[in-house]
């Protein structure tokens, strides 16, 4: 694969959000990643590990979606590879993938630089069109600890277990406070999870 030289150039911030490619059926994968971006959303990194679908689809076919969502029952379904059903989508426009109907924003993207020398590879993409959905309703405390929860769901095997549940005991005292339905909801179902894969 091709290194990366300006990787280290770019410099923005984390977004998180969902990423859809496509797998070698043609179906639609879908998985919650935090890409770098610059100011203009004209670029960003991703850095999906070599042993995801994620990292595997952009290798064998180079573009993919990125999508800004505030719907948090996905991002923790999508995390650890739970989604009851596939949600709407439609067709991108400029490449080859599906945009997710209810996104608030989706960003078309082309790999223009791969590296995968190390376990945590290096993907520098171009955005090549963009759309906008609904409105962003915005994150509450609650969605943030359903954000954080899902990241711990997806390190079970790099992270102790009493350093998991104590996380999420302390994230559970911030979703009491201030989630709604959709976060309890999220939340619920990671909880479950973790225990599952923690005894």
């Amino acid at each position: 694969m091709n290194q990366v030289g300006s990787i280290t150039n770019l410099t923005g911030l984390i977004v998180e959000g969902l990423v859809t490619t496509l797998g070698p059926e043609g179906q639609v994968n879908i998985a919650p990643m935090g890409p770098l971006v610059d100011e203009n959303f004209s670029r960003l990194i991703l850095r999906p590990f070599r042993t995801s679908a994620t990292y595997a689809n952009l290798r064998d076919r180079p573009e993919g979606v990125f999508h800004v969502t505030d719907d948090v029952e996905l991002l923790a379904r999508a995390a650890v590879d739970r989604l009851e059903h596939l949600p709407a989508t439609r067709p991108a426009t400029k490449i080859r993938g599906q945009i997710l109907q209810d996104s608030c924003r989706a960003y078309e993207f082309q790999v223009t630089q791969l590296d995968d020398r190390e376990p945590r590879t290096h993907i520098e993409c171009s955005v090549v069109a963009s759309h906008r959905g609904r409105d962003f309703l915005g994150f509450n405390r609650a969605s943030h600890a359903v954000l954080e929860g899902a990241i711990l769901a997806t390190r079970l095997h790099l992270l102790a277990a009493e350093h998991v549940r104590d996380e999420m005991r302390r994230l559970a005292v911030i979703v009491d406070k201030t989630a709604g339905p959709a976060q309890r909801r999220a939340f619920q179902f990671l909880e479950t999870y973790i225990v599952e894969h923690t005894r």
